[in-house]
């Protein structure tokens, strides 16, 4: 892998190693600091307060804001009477196109089912089938019914209302409209808490706070923004990711992100988050068609409109690419209009708010950006390759996606790991440590480079890539002007998202094959010695270290760059 080396080496831009920090006006302690409100968050903080511990939950926006809200598929679980483990082990698997960890698909899907029993403990109003279990329907890749469900397509607002409830029932503190800037560090490189910012008025950062803990827990989900049109939050712009590099932690499998192949297509300039058209609408007998009604997955593979993500966001774009066309359409005029309504109540209201009608036309489809498959190094448990900082949920790269991720496993995921997490901490949490003085660095990355970085990423690093587009996409980055200007929301949010498309673009370059959701034109073929995990690093002087990790035990680990 010398030629990837090199080629990494010399292209590659140096991202901000150090945001240029206010100082703090004050200090507060606590056991645990929890970054991030979503489903993992939220799981996570309830079950440290259960288990004794003091918890300081830190979010962006509102409470329970985020990713998780928007889902609305539900949770992959083993719960049907046709299904068992190893159905659930194997379609994670062979939708992971050989990169994920067998041992951490294990322990998810044996977890699952006690995950969704807590979540029902705790009040979750789940959709239940006549028998009074919870009712189950299937989505791409799954052999079995086995995705749980709640009003109807509103599966991830019930877990936010849910574990946000019994957050506030447990008292938990919340800082609210507060960014975590860079974690607190010890002289020797442990992490020992959060410096952090109350958001005011046109993103000024007030009442800067060191939060002291023993633990920070990051669970900020992924950074569907950096690209123009995502499924993902305004809020999703890889700070929790950004930060965790600065931290010394190490990060991976950064070029695979998952494209949701059925995001509604609002017209061509559409920018930002943009309606989600479930996959379960396919699982329910919806097909994809062609603007000559011709149906698109129709031999593209066996399980055919029910084929893993990334076979289908790739199958339409290049269908788009061959045509010239903007959008495909998603067909479920066969299922009726009262079904649609009771089965699909908020795709139907948002289609029509786009006047569209799902039960009586074809409605416009086109994937979008939606889930990283990797993220921050870390196991089950949440631990990373920093004492003191641990990763759960998306932003987490724990090896249970691999290189694409099965359908509904995420919220799963994200409640499993944050139980684990919470049971880890509760009786190893680590000894109180002295913080020096973070360093600070001399500038961020000026905001007005924003657009420049979502366009050049989402033209070149999309859904197919080639090493043309990449590389112009590298040199765009690494002509990025940082800013000397004070720190303010929008500066670090867009210094997060030229890091991760720093990550995406470096790591795509280097890793010259097609595998799961990355998809290289100009090598369409999955090659055995790339079965392997691009890990990173960041130096003091903000370049990127690159290495190999085999995910079959045997090889030996490479530097790339």
């Amino acid at each position: 892998m010398s030629e990837v080396r090199n080629r990494v080496a010399s292209l590659a831009p140096t991202v901000v190693a150090a945001l240029p920090l206010p100082d703090a006006e004050r200090e507060q302690v606590t056991d645990v600091v929890v970054v991030g409100s979503g489903a993992a968050g939220l799981m996570t903080a309830v079950a440290l307060a259960e288990a004794g511990r003091t918890v300081t939950v830190v979010t962006k926006g509102e409470l329970g804001a985020g990713s998780t809200p928007w889902a609305q598929g539900g949770l992959a679980a083993v719960l049907g009477a046709d299904d068992d483990a190893e159905l659930h082990v194997r379609d994670t698997l062979v939708a992971g196109a050989g990169l994920c960890d067998e041992s951490a698909v294990r322990e998810l899907v044996a977890e699952a089912p006690d995950a969704i029993a807590q979540l029902q403990k705790l009040g979750a109003r789940l959709d239940l089938d006549a028998d009074g279990r919870p009712a189950l329907t299937r989505e791409g890749g799954h052999s079995r019914d086995r995705i749980v469900h709640a009003g109807g397509d509103a599966s991830g607002a019930e877990v936010t209302r849910t574990l946000a409830g019994a957050l506030r029932d447990r008292g938990i503190a919340v800082l609210e409209h507060t960014v975590a800037l860079d974690a607190l560090l010890t002289a020797d490189g442990r992490v020992g808490g959060l410096r952090t910012a109350r958001i005011g008025d046109g993103g000024a950062l007030l009442d800067v706070t060191d939060v002291r803990a023993r633990a920070v827990v990051l669970a900020t989900g992924g950074f569907g923004q950096v690209f123009t049109a995502t499924t993902n939050p305004a809020g999703a712009t890889g700070d929790g990711l950004a930060l965790a590099l600065r931290a010394g932690a190490e990060v991976a499998d950064v070029e695979l992100v998952q494209f949701h192949p059925t995001a509604l297509w609002t017209g061509a300039g559409a920018r930002g988050q943009q309606p989600l058209v479930s996959e379960a609408v396919r699982g329910e007998g919806a097909v994809l068609v062609d603007g000559e009604g011709n149906r698109i997955m129709a031999g593209a593979h066996p399980l055919a409109d029910l084929a893993p993500r990334d076979v289908v966001s790739a199958t339409i774009a290049a269908s788009l690419r061959s045509t010239g066309a903007d959008h495909v359409f998603l067909d479920a005029r066969h299922l009726g209009a009262d079904f649609l309504e009771g089965r699909f109540p908020g795709i139907v209201r948002a289609c029509r708010d786009a006047g569209l009608d799902l039960a009586h036309e074809p409605v416009p489809v086109v994937p979008a950006a939606h889930y990283v498959c990797g993220g921050v190094l870390a196991d089950l448990d949440g631990r990373t390759s920093v004492t003191g900082l641990y990763a759960v949920g998306e932003v987490a790269c724990t090896g249970v996606q691999g290189a694409n991720r099965l359908a509904s496993n995420s919220i799963t995921e994200g409640l499993v790991a944050a139980r684990r997490c919470a049971e880890l901490l509760a009786t190893d949490l680590p000894a109180p440590t002295e913080v020096v003085a973070p360093a600070s660095g001399s500038g961020a990355v000026d905001p007005a480079a924003r657009a420049a970085v979502t366009a050049a990423t989402t033209r070149h690093a999309g859904v197919l890539r080639d090493a043309e587009g990449l590389t112009a996409l590298v040199r765009t980055l690494a002509a990025v002007d940082r800013s000397a200007a004070p720190l303010d929301v929008a500066a670090v949010e867009v210094t997060a998202l030229h890091t991760v498309a720093t990550l995406l673009a470096s790591a795509a370059l280097a890793r010259t094959e097609s595998r799961g959701c990355h998809r290289r034109l100009d090598v369409p073929e999955t090659r055995p010695e790339w079965q392997v995990r691009l890990v990173h690093r960041l130096d003091r002087t903000g370049h990127l270290r690159t290495r190999t990790v085999p995910v079959q035990a045997g090889a030996d680990e490479q530097v790339v760059a």
